[in-house]
């Protein structure tokens, strides 16, 4: 025992040692200037016991004469290491503040997820008459967005809401609440923009799913001279991913090899990401050999990628390549995965990655769930359903209720639109499901009053859309619409597409006439007049695909001789010589 204690404190020594002679080297030294280093490094460093002993040898030395400078520097290294305690302390012993004293606790408090208690610091602040700085509207408005138009009332007051750095954080604060047109009107006003302003106007316009909007102010953004940045670039390629333009994608490629931001890891995540999302799988997995593969994110983005295009065995090997080149997977690379295998039918594979998970959340669940709901193990599904440590998702209850469907089990597709209509009512596909569930198995009287139910709840169904891009020009179709100008000779190609397959009586009569004119047949149509023979064509839809447009769609591609891509909500389907990727999963 006496010969541990002996190690312990030849341990103890030996670390500490250096410390000391640091801080006695610094306590006998005539200049200040040097703890202030000293303490400021343990804030970049979060090194907190030797922020401690600096704190120590600071009063040990009697710094009465800068008291200020030394406790703004104290506030700031204490909230940086999370002691928001003793920030505070150091804070209320003060006896004059600064409002680099403010904004050192604002910000601490803010960064450790107290927005309410930075908020009573702020009120506090403002009844004792200190003018707020351009910093602290800056942070509030960053993590308080919810109180964006008052402290966009108090910038007016103080005539800071249109310096460039207050109205960037008011721009970013609007957009986040989805009160574009004031983020708009700020901007216009603005007679100075940066790059972080352009940048927040992109990306804003982005997660409010303006992504057309998005492009155009990234092109504005280049015409005005403005820097580019890797935040820029990654909410312009998100914006290109969501509306599907593969010309977008290229031209941001493009630029991007010539401004050399190309090297940044978070924009070639984010340029695969966008070329999968785009049907382009091949250039994603291209961009994804030729970079810089140390983090998991670029990973977790090829493997969703490969996951979307039905790629489920290349979704297996990615993941275990990822392992061997030393990155960890994390929750989102088994999500990924998982998803992959439920869309490619390999229920086994989907277990095994499933117990790899140390803590499965809900998704993994689903994800297992929608594996074995798809391959036709109901009672699987349903057991797994009842087991979870957790209140089963909407995700759940849809891949159990969409499986019913392929599967005509009425019993359980009863109680799974149930259990979906209470968690989201406002969802009228569930009930559009359920519906066709009845209606395959001839139940015309449970349609009935499916439908009527339905329409009682309010939820409306939203009309499929499908697009086409031609010539760097996007052509929408509404199923039964007739505004598109080619719209006569894509009902004369359909038809004749039509005569073709039913020669050879392989086209499911069931829903035939229903779903003659859904948009996605429509923009087929539109691409055989319109794109080259030997190029393929790609088709977006806003709605799951229908069984019987699935089979066109199949047919097509042999009678035709045509590769065709369709992406609807679950995924994308490649159609190639009569048969499609999905394997009859989606």
């Amino acid at each position: 025992m006496a010969r541990f204690l002996r190690r312990k404190n030849r341990e103890i020594f030996r670390i500490f040692l250096p410390k000391l002679r640091t801080l006695t080297s610094l306590a006998s030294s005539p200049e200040r200037s040097d703890l202030h280093r000293w303490m400021q490094k343990c804030a970049r460093e979060r090194r907190i016991l030797d922020g401690k002993i600096s704190h120590g040898t600071s009063i040990k030395i009697h710094h009465h004469e800068d008291v200020l400078l030394t406790s703004n520097i104290l506030i700031n290294m204490y909230s940086k290491c999370g002691l928001l305690e003793e920030a505070r302390q150091v804070f209320d012993e003060m006896p004059v503040k600064t409002i680099v004293s403010w904004n050192s606790l604002i910000a601490g408090i803010i960064n450790h997820g107290s927005p309410e208690e930075a908020l009573q610091i702020f009120s506090v602040l403002h009844r004792e008459g200190t003018p707020p700085s351009e910093y602290t509207l800056s942070i509030l408005l960053s993590h308080c967005s919810s109180i964006s138009r008052q402290l966009h009332c108090l910038a007016l007051k103080i005539a800071m809401a249109e310096t460039v750095y207050v109205a960037t954080a008011l721009i970013d604060a609007y957009q986040k609440i989805g009160a574009v047109r004031s983020a708009f009107q700020i901007f216009d006003r603005m007679a100075e923009r940066s790059s972080v302003t352009w940048s927040s106007m992109v990306a804003g316009l982005a997660r409010n799913r303006l992504c057309e909007e998005s492009l155009k102010m990234f092109i504005m953004a280049q015409r005005s001279g403005s820097e580019y940045s890797e935040f820029t670039f990654s909410a312009a390629l998100s914006a290109s991913a969501s509306v599907a333009s593969s010309p977008a994608t290229w031209q941001l490629h493009a630029l991007l090899e010539k401004t050399g931001v190309m090297i940044n890891l978070f924009v070639i995540t984010a340029l695969v990401d966008a070329y999968s999302r785009c049907g382009k799988i091949r250039a994603a997995y291209r961009i994804f050999n030729g970079s810089d593969r140390s983090g998991v994110a670029i990973w977790n983005a090829m493997i969703a990628g490969f996951a979307k295009h039905g790629r489920a065995e290349e979704s297996l090997i990615l993941l275990q390549k990822m392992r061997q080149s030393g990155v960890v997977p994390d929750e989102v690379s088994y999500s990924c995965a998982l998803s992959a295998m439920a869309r490619g039918g390999l229920v086994e594979e989907a277990r095994w990655l499933f117990s790899e998970v140390v803590c499965p959340n809900q998704l993994h669940y689903s994800c297992l769930v929608d594996a074995l709901a798809r391959s036709g193990r109901m009672k699987q599904a349903w057991e797994l359903i009842h087991a979870m440590p957790f209140p089963p998702t909407a995700a759940a209850w849809g891949s159990l209720l969409g499986s019913c469907k392929i599967h005509r089990h009425l019993g359980l597709a009863k109680h799974a639109a149930k259990q979906l209509f209470e968690i989201e009512p406002e969802n009228a596909g569930n009930h559009v499901i359920l519906s066709n569930i009845f209606a395959a198995s001839r139940r015309w009287d449970d349609v009935a009053e499916a439908r009527k139910i339905m329409k009682n709840s309010g939820a409306r169904k939203e009309p499929g859309v499908s697009w086409i891009e031609i010539q760097s020009q996007i052509h929408t179709f509404v199923a039964g619409h007739r505004s598109h100008p080619w719209i006569d000779r894509i009902h004369d190609k359909l038809a004749e597409m039509e005569a073709d397959l039913r020669k050879l009586r392989d086209v499911e009569d069931e829903d035939e006439e229903m779903s003659k004119f859904h948009s996605e047949k429509l923009a087929l149509a539109f691409g055989l007049l319109r794109i080259s023979p030997e190029k393929e064509i790609v088709i977006f839809k806003n709605l799951r695909v229908c069984r019987h447009c699935h089979s066109f769609m199949k047919l097509a591609s042999a009678v035709q001789g045509r590769e065709i891509v369709l992406r609807d909500t679950n995924r994308f389907h490649h159609f190639s010589r009569g048969s499609c990727s999905c394997n009859g999963f989606w």
